[in-house]
């Protein structure tokens, strides 16, 4: 059976077996199997169900790694061939039992013509989806129990022509992060709203008053954000003024200067607008996903590998940047990186759009993205010639 035979197999084997963030027990010990398979050192349970490969070959210290994501989401897939999910309610809709395959790959063929000198650490990371696979690994020693130099991801792309690479230095996607503003106040009856304090007109002038956070705090040249609310809840009825409202929403940046001043300026509003009205508050703001941001190094030398792995007419190295998110920015926060989308396909081959219940990875870019891994490895760490 060819390799690109046996890392179909792994692929379809992966989805028909999908398991959801810190769960990934069955998908981990896959994956450790085929890496001891391979002659490859293990090593398991890295921050929860993290897999770590290691691959020496030659004298020297350099290293560099190689991530990939494991887990699954908690949707109903509607596909019918024949390795559909088997496990109800979850499914790979983001295309994790692709990249994982490809890494698999990328370490059958490495170990096989070991054409490297140095250190290919190969990162396999649980639990991307809820943003906690990779600070878990990181809590856990990724980058303290090992050297490694550089760290480089891949991910699919829906809706990009099969095996295109799109990727830029600096900000190639968006931090994540959600708000949860509670306003505290007396409430009364609606007949009578001077005998108490209303929370909703503080509510809705805070909900105006965040919209002028991006347009008069931050840079219209350099820091593009997006802040929107996205609920408003209070414990109000049909007669009866509230006497709490909860506002949540979502913000979205491109920089940690700039998630920073969106943090401290929705604060400097809510504070604002109950002191005014004499309520009180509470303020929550959690940073699900940091910006993505790439390394301008380490971006030079992913474009230089995509270009001789996939031919220079397949690669875009100064593509827009995107408003989604991904948990790989905090590895991005330890070690120089880069991370890459390539592209799954258009329309009926692979077009089909993430976290979506008809979505499936491509097979046509497996081999690709196997390619661009061994290509990067061999060109970082060059063997003695």
């Amino acid at each position: 059976m060819s390799i690109q035979e046996q890392i179909i197999g792994w692929r379809h084997h992966l989805h028909k077996h999908p398991e959801t963030g810190l769960k990934e027990h069955q998908t981990a010990g896959f994956v450790a199997a085929k890496l001891e398979e391979f002659g490859i050192e293990v090593h398991q349970n890295i921050g929860g169900t993290g897999v770590v490969g290691i691959l020496k070959c030659g004298n020297s210290d350099r290293s560099i790694g190689l991530r990939a994501d494991m887990d699954a989401l908690m949707i109903n897939e509607t596909n019918d061939f024949d390795y559909k999910s088997v496990n109800e309610g979850v499914m790979h809709a983001c295309g994790h039992d692709g990249h994982t395959s490809m890494l698999l790959g990328a370490a059958s063929e490495l170990s096989r013509t070991r054409n490297f000198d140095g250190t290919v650490y190969f990162i396999f990371q649980p639990d991307e989806e809820h943003g906690m696979g990779a600070k878990a690994m990181i809590a856990d020693g990724l980058f303290t129990r090992w050297s490694i130099d550089a760290v480089y991801a891949i991910h699919n792309m829906p809706g990009i022509r099969a095996g295109q690479v799109l990727t830029r230095s600096g900000s190639i996607m968006a931090s994540e992060s959600s708000f949860e503003i509670d306003i505290i106040a007396t409430g009364g009856h609606a007949a009578l709203p001077h005998m108490g304090t209303d929370p909703i007109v503080v509510g809705a002038q805070i909900v105006c008053a965040l919209q002028t956070i991006v347009s008069r705090n931050l840079s219209a040249i350099s820091e593009t954000a997006v802040i929107s609310v996205t609920e408003f809840a209070t414990n109000g009825t049909v007669n009866v003024i509230p006497s709490h409202v909860r506002i949540t929403g979502d913000t979205r940046s491109f920089t940690d200067e700039a998630l920073a001043k969106i943090e401290a300026a929705i604060e400097r509003v809510v504070a604002g607008q109950c002191a005014s009205a004499g309520v009180e508050y509470k303020y929550k703001f959690t940073n699900t996903f940091l910006s993505t941001i790439n390394s301008p190094r380490e971006t030079e030398y992913a474009i230089q590998a995509a270009q001789e792995a996939l031919g220079a007419e397949n690669v875009d190295g100064d593509c827009q940047p995107l408003t989604i998110s991904e948990d790989f920015s905090f590895m991005q926060r330890e070690v120089n990186s880069c991370y890459i989308l390539m592209g799954n396909g258009v329309d009926t081959e692979g077009g089909n759009a993430l976290h979506k219940p008809n979505y499936d990875f491509n097979d046509n870019i497996l081999m690709k993205g196997v390619a661009y891994w061994q290509t990067l490895v061999e060109n970082r760490l060059p063997a003695k010639k």
